[in-house]
């Protein structure tokens, strides 16, 4: 997700790729045109188990895909600029958390006007949410992956609006942060919420007394498990023997385990911290690397370390990341702290008194998400995952156990043997459509002491700095991969490159082929201002495989653009749009594609879009050519099958200034929660006064004069049918 200059600096989205590995492009440009690039069978794939939550459930915990033909069952919603939610006709929505929401009995209602003490918000519903998973409740209080009448909703809080969390806003002075209450309570807003929800009549609603409702903080203690746990560069005054850290925080996307747990993702974590530039002479070289890769050099979160007096167990200081204490390990400062941020987070939503395990194995960057992919008994699992930065890369975790069906019965236990002991790999996509996960092992292919990018010392050191184990590698760069999502009916992989403006005339090829101007109210917006999706197919359609083939989904433009070199996907006025974030598949095998746009907003508020996915290699070869000032540049794509107008739709736009995010669906396919993150964000510029509501971008979901608030919405279908398509 892509925070905001005001609350959520994009210090880490902006942060270059400065290796000299190949742009996904730069292989792109030499690939020929190929008609079937499916050189494995998927006819068998329709009755394969798979661990995506697009997926039919099975009592055992496995999941089926969902067979028959899909037909778009809404007309497409018009884009609007309104300040409110607008449904596809024959829906309905109802709110079923805001911000500041009371989680427990005999916490008041959110006054919403920041009176609230920090402490408060740890039984209360935290900010901007995000990523989230629908787990079905039993009556026996377990996992019950059948259960769509009651179950847990999980949902993360990437991050806050501080603007509208105070009584007039946050105070900052001579960039110091003097009020720990103010601190405090950004620290409980973030991380994420588990509240159980129920179904009343045909919609839901949070039970507020509810025995599983919990959340988990900045504050929260953790466990580091895997490769990583007790290496030296975990050390810190909070655990000298780096086996616990401290909170979870940039939480964004999200994954699940086929045994019940929650995977909350850690994405923009670096710009909590705060490191001055006089402690790069107290660092090593080898430190030096470490820090540029993960861009550990602050920004204005990571004023929370200012505030003073600081408590006795380092509330606030622990966010210095720079060299305080006189120790040569670090057990008496927080120089190591960023090192147990970055992480793959499992927990256990069926136990309140669980510790979340932070799973090292995983590897550690800017995780956008973790989603499982196919789960067949005696094969591996698998999750792939995206570092949400320009010309980051594409991973994959693929555990050394197989999947034993008996363990969907285990609950966090499980975790121990799949997440704590695998292998993680990097993608490079190669110039004839073919593409290679190459394995990121100590000791092997060169990531070793003598390495030149990085002078790696064990397996932890290579999980820890997974960034520079890529670099070494030569994996892919790719344009700021989003979220993930794998197809039921094929076990294909789907992924969103959300934009990148700064991509360059000479620098365009075949999966990057647009560079563009696509002005917004007179202002020029130059390169690939608005994405798009690629997606790829495992060799034999195993998780597993180190072989895969790919091509490119989808661009999105406006509808308006030109035809040949922009609206490549030929997209209408009922499905254009801009920076697809989410993505995720319905278990009936429908693609949803949520934006988090800031190009195409002078036309639209951001919006879910719900999408009948083909297969890769179902497209042709297009040559687009690319102008600029007189200068000229060709690239040669390999483009998806044209959408047609009843396979791509609008179903939802957001309220203004917001992002949609975070999908989740009960297993009937009756209910889908969607979250709406942030409206009104960037009211906090030049121009704001919290005093004067006419200042405020956006009133939702209150309306009136109300401050705006991240939401968690559910939408039922008005006849109670499946929620967007039907099969046929």
């Amino acid at each position: 997700m892509t925070p905001t200059p005001t609350d959520c600096p994009t210090m880490l989205t902006d942060t270059e790729n400065d290796s000299t590995n190949p742009e996904f492009g730069h292989i792109l440009s030499e690939r020929l045109s190929r008609r079937d690039m499916l050189k494995g069978s998927f006819g068998a794939a329709a009755t394969l188990y798979f661990g995506s939550s697009s997926l039919l459930l099975s009592a055992s915990g496995e999941t089926r895909a969902a067979t028959g033909a899909l037909k778009l069952n809404f007309a497409a919603v018009n884009k609007t600029l309104d300040d409110k939610v607008t449904l596809a006709q024959g829906y309905s929505y109802r709110i079923i958390s805001s911000t500041g929401d009371p989680l427990a009995e005999g916490i008041p209602a959110y006054s919403n006007n920041g009176s609230e003490r920090a402490e408060s918000f740890n039984k209360r519903v935290g900010d901007h949410h995000d990523g989230m998973h629908f787990f079905g409740l039993g009556k026996n209080g377990l996992w019950s992956p059948l259960a769509s009448d009651r179950g847990l909703l999980c949902v993360n809080h990437e991050s806050i609006t501080a603007g509208f969390l105070h009584p007039t806003g946050a105070t900052i002075v001579d960039e110091k942060r003097p009020n720990d209450n103010e601190v405090l309570k950004e620290m409980l807003a973030i991380g994420m919420s588990i509240a159980e929800v129920k179904k009343v009549g045909q919609s839901y609603t949070l039970i507020q007394n509810s025995r599983f409702n919990r959340r988990i903080t900045s504050m929260t203690d953790m466990e580091i498990t895997g490769p990583a746990a007790r290496s030296p560069l975990m050390i810190t005054k909070y655990s000298v023997t780096g086996t616990r850290t401290r909170g979870t925080i940039g939480n964004c996307a999200n994954g699940h385990t086929p045994w019940g747990t929650y995977l909350t993702c850690e994405e923009n974590w670096a710009y909590f911290f705060r490191r001055p530039a006089a402690d790069d002479s107290k660092r090593s070289a080898r430190e030096l690397a470490s820090l540029k890769r993960y861009g550990v050099k602050g920004n204005s979160l990571s004023l929370w370390a200012t505030v003073q007096p600081d408590t006795a167990d380092n509330r606030f200081g622990r966010w210095d990341a720079s060299i305080n204490g006189t120790s040569s390990d670090g057990s008496d400062d927080y120089r190591n702290g960023p090192n147990t941020f970055g992480w793959v987070v499992e927990i256990d939503p069926f136990n309140p008194d669980s510790t979340p395990k932070k799973r090292t194995a995983l590897g550690r960057f800017a995780h956008e998400g973790a989603w499982p992919g196919l789960v067949i008994a005696g094969q591996p699992l698998v999750w792939y995952m995206g570092c949400d930065s320009r010309h980051e890369y594409i991973y994959k975790y693929v555990s050394n156990a197989v999947w034993d069906p008996a363990d969907a019965k285990r609950g966090a236990a499980a975790g121990d043997k799949y997440l704590n002991d695998g292998t993680l790999y990097v993608a490079r996509f190669n110039a004839d459509g073919s593409g290679d996960w190459l394995e990121l092992t100590y000791g092997r292919n060169g990531i070793d002491r003598d390495n030149s990018y990085y002078s790696f010392s064990d397996q932890a050191d290579v999980l820890i700095n997974a960034r520079l184990a890529a670099d070494a590698r030569g994996a892919t760069k790719m344009d700021r991969p989003e979220w993930g999502a794998v197809n039921p009916k094929n076990g294909e992989v789907y992924m969103t490159l959300t934009y990148n403006p700064s991509r360059a005339l000479d620098k365009v090829d075949a999966a990057n082929p647009r560079f563009y101007n696509d002005p917004k109210k007179g202002v020029a917006q130059k390169g690939n201002a608005n994405g798009h999706i690629i997606r790829w197919a495992e060799h034999d359609a195993k998780g597993s495989a180190t072989k895969f083939q790919w091509d490119v989904f989808l661009f999105a433009a406006r509808s308006s653009a030109d035809p040949v070199n922009v609206n490549i996907s030929g997209l209408t006025a009922d499905n254009d749009f801009s920076s697809p974030d989410g993505l995720w598949f319905a278990r009936s095998g429908l693609l949803w594609v949520e934006t988090d746009d800031h190009a195409y907003t002078d036309a639209s508020n951001c919006m879910l879009l719900a999408a009948i996915p083909g297969k890769v290699g179902d497209g042709s070869t297009k040559s687009i050519v690319n102008s600029d000032n007189g200068q000229q540049s060709t690239a040669t794509t390999h483009v998806g099958a044209a959408p047609r107008e009843d396979s791509l739709r609008r179903f939802l736009v957001g309220p203004v200034d917001c992002e949609i995010t975070g999908l989740a669906e009960t297993p009937d396919g009756r209910a889908l929660f969607v979250n709406i993150q942030h409206p009104g964000e960037t009211t906090t510029g030049k121009n704001f006064n919290i005093a004067d509501p006419s200042t405020y971008l956006s009133h939702w979901p209150q309306g009136g004069t109300a401050r705006p608030r991240s939401s968690t919405i559910v939408i039922t279908r008005d006849d109670g049918g499946p929620i967007g398509a039907d099969l046929t």
